[in-house]
């Protein structure tokens, strides 16, 4: 009787801990489909069932959990807005299968390999094309327009009051909060934005009186789109490389070498996985969150049973037809304070990858790889390509690929001896 007890018990911390950590990951994994147009409720699902899938691949032996990623935002509104949501859905599911097929490259040649094939100097500028391309979106929508700038949604003065409070609630929650509340800053810049939207009338609530408790979320089945492939997979080549950089993190803080046990290439299978899937259904890709990482660090619970009563909850949560409805009534200066910070931060991500590696970025191989990415990435540069006389290949997609061809095909400087 009193194992049973014990046992009942042990399993309902782990599911209020598992709750927790959803509520941790909450508001960055309904950001971006809010910020893409895809349904937040297939994202929470797709979370939840990505998690569930990394969990079965990597024989449950991470503390980890799965979520929207913000390095695919830039060509999901692209994608969106060029060939439809479906067309998207196959890019991201075949970005899904190239994590996939690094999972067996590195399963056959080991980890040097992605090394010599994606080294800093490479993903470091694909990562700060990433933010830099969104900059533009995230201005507009701070003040008031839609992401293209093209319509006022909310008076620029209203707009700038709204976005103001949110980016400046996120930003002090990040540097001064203490415990979990570190833990969830855009869930608090969110919430103080939309306060405060109350109060300046923005916020209509018909939509969540309308809504049912109970909804099917609103699955988006993937059309085969070849442009919307060779688009996004290069996209694909930064979070691939940082996928690296959180399964070292998290072994950090368990104390465990994960990198070996389960492996980097089941893991990577896994992710992969879990992005084909959650693709094939109209969700975002998905990635291992940090701020959950940093919630184990916390509490100091590394079993990974707390990540699967988290996906559980997620794909419970889908179903809730209200909860859609209210996160819909966010106004966009909200989301817009956010992603002033958000996109910022991508940037500088990358520039971390760059002054972490400790190479000359003024040596004339690592310039020209580097200033080519930015400028053509960020410039707006597309070339014509074989496939279609309309499709041109462009953006983070042609960074990608340019930076790994320039880093293949120029030669390594000798080093000369003192």
């Amino acid at each position: 009787m009193s194992t049973s007890s014990t046992e009942y018990n042990f399993r309902a911390r782990d599911f209020v801990l598992g709750a927790q950590m959803l509520f941790v990951a909450f508001g960055a994994l309904v950001l971006v489909p809010l910020l893409t147009g895809l349904d937040p409720n297939v994202a929470l699902f797709t979370a939840g069932a990505g998690t569930l899938v990394f969990q079965i691949v990597t024989k449950g032996k991470i503390p980890v959990f799965l979520a929207s990623s913000f390095a695919f935002i830039a060509p999901i509104i692209y994608g969106v807005q060029t060939w439809g949501i479906p067309s998207t859905m196959c890019g991201l599911v075949a970005a899904g299968v190239f994590y996939i097929f690094l999972s067996f490259l590195i399963r056959w040649r080991g980890t040097d390999i992605l090394r010599r094939i994606l080294p800093p100097v490479v993903t470091g500028p694909v990562i700060m094309v990433i933010g830099l391309i969104l900059a533009p979106v995230a201005v507009f929508m701070a003040v008031g327009k839609t992401g293209d700038g093209s319509v006022v949604l909310v008076p620029e003065k209203t707009a700038l009051i709204v976005s103001m409070v949110s980016l400046s609630v996120t930003v002090a929650v990040s540097l001064l909060g203490k415990g979990w509340l570190k833990l969830v800053p855009i869930l608090c810049g969110i919430a103080a934005g939309y306060i405060t939207s109350l109060f300046m009338g923005l916020v209509n609530f018909d939509a969540v009186a309308a809504a049912p408790w109970i909804a099917m979320p609103q699955f988006v089945y993937p059309e085969w789109n070849l442009e919307a492939i060779l688009f996004i997979v290069p996209v694909a080549i930064a979070p691939a490389i940082e996928h690296f950089g959180d399964v070292l993190a998290i072994g950090s803080v368990s104390g465990k070498d994960y990198v070996k046990e389960p492996g980097i290439q089941n893991t990577m299978l896994g992710d992969g996985l879990a992005t084909s899937l959650a693709a094939m259904l109209g969700g975002p890709p998905n990635t291992t969150y940090s701020e959950v990482t940093g919630a184990v660090a916390l509490i100091k619970v590394f079993n990974p049973a707390i990540m699967t009563w988290a996906a559980i909850v997620a794909m419970a949560l889908a179903f809730c037809g209200k909860v859609g409805a209210f996160l819909s009534t966010i106004p966009v200066p909200v989301m817009g304070g956010i992603m002033v910070l958000l996109f910022g931060a991508i940037m500088v991500v990358g520039m971390n990858t760059l002054v972490r590696a400790g190479e000359d970025l003024l040596e004339a191989r690592n310039l020209a790889i580097v200033a080519l990415i930015v400028i053509f990435g960020v410039g707006g540069m597309s070339l014509p390509t074989p496939f279609s006389d309309e499709f041109r290949l462009g953006g983070i997609g042609l960074a990608g690929i340019l930076g790994v061809f320039l880093n293949l095909v120029l030669p390594q400087q000798k080093k000369t001896e003192e």
